[in-house]
């Protein structure tokens, strides 16, 4: 009998995980931090599996464009391998909910030692049991698990679905800013001809000294701001890389002939809202959460049946009688009715309820907050362009009549110089509308068409 138990444990035993370190080392941290291999990212990017992000072909030969830069994000990105890891804790959860407890073997010895032992033998006893209420709550609580699990996983995809818009927005951003950049250099260079102009009338006594500190104080004030946009596109270009998880040095190449939205018309919040709690992937998860709990609640008034413990024995007793019985444990629910359990998971499915009803009417406000803004900022974008139109025909009068002398040269660039910050504007309110619609295809949950506008201000 000590034979077979011995054996029984060492089996049991043998079926046991064995611990592996795992340290966190400078060739650990390298490895983590290593920077991608493109290749196994371009074969990832035709393979990727996500409810709105669909396969590309990379390519960065030609730089890389607002939507190859998501794609990359989701891939490359290193805080979504710890979000990732949390798949596998729910899974591992779902696993343990389907286990059932292990049943108890218990095996005793009693060797006379004293008294009148003529005649005696080793009694020994042998027993084995079982909790069967397990059995009861077990289906609820995988079916609890399982719904943790299907929340994690949709959970996982919406913030992989942020990452990526955001490392899209960056790419549109930088685009933007370099644009400014192009409109600032061209003011400052202006500016500069500017100054010397005044310089000279200075000297011939038509302008004042008044009239220079003006000069200077403009071209200073725009070779202030062309820094702090140059500082900006270092900013955005840090950002992107840390989007893409690639080291702080690198410098990425955009491609160059991006076209973006143009929304000729924006669509209704009645349009956007329907069936946003079935398409928006935070609020999926939340409702499987709510699911999950659902089943929690479930399990702990199932829990309730009192624990009954069943068992058989077989024993002997040192005057050599053998018995075999059975015996039925249960426990008698006169405290410990789960009551506190169940209120917990109660309130803790009422808190999740209104939660969701919170964040869905929240989503809700701020998709018809974003398609406000946006259509400001559309009659914003058409009154600028009216005017360019306007001051670049100005600009044109005066330059067509400098010729023959009949402006004035100031006049003429100042109203030049008007011209390129009215341009540079228009470009910052483009810049906030393709922010707008990146915060709205967020808010709605889903892309939208209509990239039929090519990224270039109007023309000098």
């Amino acid at each position: 009998m000590k034979i077979v138990i011995l054996y029984v444990i060492t089996t049991l035993l043998a079926g046991c995980a064995i611990y592996h370190s795992i340290p966190i080392d400078n060739s650990a941290v390298n490895l983590a931090l290593k920077a991608p291999s493109m290749k196994k990212v371009q074969v990832q990017a035709k393979m990727i599996r996500h409810p709105i992000l669909k396969p590309i072909g990379l390519d960065d030969r030609d730089g890389i464009s607002p939507d190859e830069a998501a794609i990359l994000a989701v891939l490359t990105n290193p805080r979504l391998r710890a979000v990732r890891d949390q798949k596998k804790v729910s899974m591992s959860q779902l696993i343990q909910a389907g286990i059932l407890p292990n049943p108890q073997l218990s095996y005793s010895l009693d060797v006379p030692t004293g008294g009148n032992t003529q005649g005696t033998i080793n009694g020994f006893g042998l027993g084995l049991g079982w909790d069967i209420t397990s059995l009861i709550v077990r289906n609820a609580k995988m079916k609890a698990a399982r719904y943790r699990m299907d929340s994690v996983d949709i959970d996982v995809a919406w913030q992989e679905w942020q990452v990526a818009q955001a490392a899209k927005l960056q790419v549109y951003r930088l685009l933007w800013i370099d644009q400014q950049l192009n409109l600032e250099r061209a003011a400052v260079e202006g500016l500069r001809e500017n100054l010397e102009i005044v310089k000279k009338s200075v000297r011939f006594g038509e302008l004042t000294a008044v009239d220079l500190a003006a000069a200077e104080a403009a071209l200073q004030q725009n070779r202030i701001f062309q820094l702090k946009l140059i500082q900006e596109q270092k900013r955005g270009q840090s950002a992107l890389n840390q989007a893409l998880g690639l080291p702080v040095s690198s410098v990425v190449s955009l491609q160059q002939n991006i076209y973006l939205p143009s929304w000729p018309a924006l669509p209704s919040v009645s349009n956007i809202t329907e069936g946003l709690e079935d398409r928006r992937l935070d609020l999926l998860a939340f409702k499987k959460g709510y699911e999950s709990q659902e089943e929690a609640v479930r399990a702990a008034i199932l829990s309730q049946f009192p624990k009954i413990n069943i068992g058989f024995s077989h024993a002997g007793d040192t005057s050599n009688v053998v018995t075999t019985g059975f015996a039925v444990t249960i426990d008698l629910p006169f405290f410990d009715r789960k009551q506190g359990q169940i209120a917990i998971g109660q309130a803790t499915r009422n808190q999740l309820f209104d939660e969701y009803m919170a964040r869905l009417f929240e989503a809700r406000s701020e998709i018809n907050r974003i398609l406000v803004d946006m259509d400001s900022i559309k009659q914003q974008i058409s009154a600028t362009e009216k005017f360019i139109v306007e001051l670049k025909a100005l600009v044109q009068i005066y330059y067509t009549a400098l010729r023959v002398g009949n402006a004035d040269i100031l006049v003429y660039y100042n109203t030049k110089n008007g011209l390129i910050i009215k341009q540079i504007e228009y470009v910052k309110l483009k810049q906030e509308l393709t922010d707008l619609g990146i915060s709205l295809e967020i808010a709605a949950g889903e892309y939208f068409p209509g990239f039929d506008i090519p990224l270039t201000a109007p023309s000098k």
